[in-house]
């Protein structure tokens, strides 16, 4: 009964991770059609925010307080700074300067490398071999996925290219801090939406605005987009993967972002990747499959609950 129930906790957390991908690839072209129109990196990271509260400040208010006062509140402020307002401001920076297909392949090699070099100093891991290559192959797809462009804007593109892996570090040191205090998904994603709302009314009259230009119906998706998807719903979601899965096998959804933003960004900005593109995908691709497959052909024994 023991091995159903985590069977089907595994399940519902790789749906959940997949919901995340998918949730973040829009997230990356929504943000770079409207920075290329008239909102700002900070009017996009205000919205998120403004967003998520919606949904999560009533959440706190009824029941968050008591979960707040026993996670804390220097834990509390330490999640909100990796993956608050400073980390979706950080991201859409970066995107002024470099393309979204940049965006959506450095944050998430940085979280994947992270996320294992961190479990492996914090949690002392063991790592296969296959998931080793595994891991090395999506690295190689993912630089090979930027390199196309890479001396095309000079410094501007890796200043932002810096920015994304900067943005990477903070969320894989985030998803490791989840697993080191057992933090519940619902806590987490709660204080960050909280506590990042404290500082919008300042934001709103300091930093520079596209907010007056833009029509109600942009506001409002992005809104949606930013808020109540990327800002509140795929912050549980990944959570929730990282608390059931472990933070090294949650970290290998995220390649799956640049395939799924370069397939968004066809659609929507008529980005069409190149070849390299295309065949680092592939590469990425066959990475991020062969943990799985190995997983799934040499099951762990019954006793062996814990696989993170």
């Amino acid at each position: 009964m023991i091995g159903e129930l985590d069977e089907g906790n595994q399940k519902t957390a790789v749906a959940a991770g997949l919901a995340m991908v998918a949730i973040t690839a829009v997230q990356f072209v929504a943000a770079r059609f409207s920075l290329r129109a008239h909102l700002t990196s900070a009017d996009i990271a205000s919205l998120r925010f403004a967003g998520a509260g919606v949904v999560f400040v009533p959440i706190m208010w009824r029941v968050g307080f008591v979960k707040m006062r026993a996670l804390g509140w220097r834990r509390a402020c330490i999640l909100a700074l990796l993956v608050g307002f400073p980390y979706p401001l950080i991201i859409n920076s970066g995107l002024v300067y470099s393309p979204a297909s940049h965006a959506a392949a450095l944050c998430p090699a940085s979280i994947v490398l992270f996320s294992f070099l961190l479990s492996r100093i914090v949690f002392k891991d063991p790592i296969p071999a296959l998931r080793i290559i595994g891991i090395v192959m999506i690295i190689v797809g993912l630089l090979l996925f930027v390199s196309t462009a890479a001396g095309a804007k000079g410094d501007d593109v890796l200043y932002g290219d810096a920015l994304f892996a900067v943005a990477g570090i903070m969320f894989s040191t985030y998803s490791v801090l989840l697993r080191r205090w057992s933090v519940d998904p619902l806590s987490a994603t709660a204080a960050v939406a909280f506590l990042s709302c404290l500082p919008l009314p300042f934001v709103h009259f300091l930093a520079p605005t596209g907010l007056g230009a833009a029509s109600v119906i942009e506001i409002g998706i992005q809104t949606v987009i930013q808020g109540f998807l990327a800002g509140a719903a795929a912050v549980f979601l990944y959570a929730y993967a990282v608390r059931q899965l472990g933070t090294q096998m949650a970290s290998l959804f995220m390649p799956c972002i640049p395939i799924t933003t370069a397939l968004t960004g066809m659609v929507v900005l008529g980005e069409i990747p190149t070849t390299q593109q295309f065949v680092a995908i592939a590469i990425m691709t066959a990475g991020i499959a062969l943990p799985w497959l190995k997983r799934q052909s040499a099951p762990a024994p019954r006793s062996a609950v814990d696989t993170r």
